[in-house]
């Protein structure tokens, strides 16, 4: 599973000309699933993504949580995280997860930031050809990657 998270003063998502999900101070989170992501993968992602530290305290060091400011995320499905662009110029997908169970994974993950995490969530709509609105703070952009949690 990968997150790419951007932290955002605003961020909105808008599928066939209708906003389906608007946030203010927060995190984009454009999430993708690979074909051999489960539950735990996703929980051990959310705790994670949940406690980074990545807004700026009085001192002007990063070191406040989402929770913290009180932020809100706008989680985005987002299958070409897993594109690769070793061979040719075409990107490949085929690390990227079943649709299906992509799907199910991601609408997990969203519930548990929502019910475990406690934070609000906003999202677009799986499979859905979206357009992504945002005003990156800082900018400020991190990778999670569940291949790396654990590591070093």
């Amino acid at each position: 599973m990968r997150f790419l998270i951007q932290r955002v003063t605003e961020a909105s998502v808008t599928v066939e000309g209708e906003v389906t999900g608007r946030i203010g101070k927060g995190f984009l989170v454009l999430a993708g699933v690979c074909d051999t992501d489960t539950e735990a993968v996703a929980d051990a992602m959310v705790k994670k993504l949940a406690g980074l530290r990545i807004f700026e305290d009085e001192n002007g060091k990063t070191n406040l949580s989402i929770r913290d400011v009180g932020g809100e995320m706008l989680v985005v499905s987002q299958f070409t995280l897993y594109a690769d662009c070793r061979h040719g110029n075409r990107p490949s997908f085929t690390k990227a997860g079943n649709p299906q169970e992509a799907e199910r994974l991601y609408e997990y993950a969203v519930k548990r930031i929502r019910e475990v995490e406690g934070i609000p969530v906003a999202t677009g709509r799986f499979g859905a050809d979206m357009k992504v609105r945002l005003l990156n703070d800082g900018p400020f952009t991190v990778l999670l990657d569940s291949a790396e949690l654990g590591k070093g």
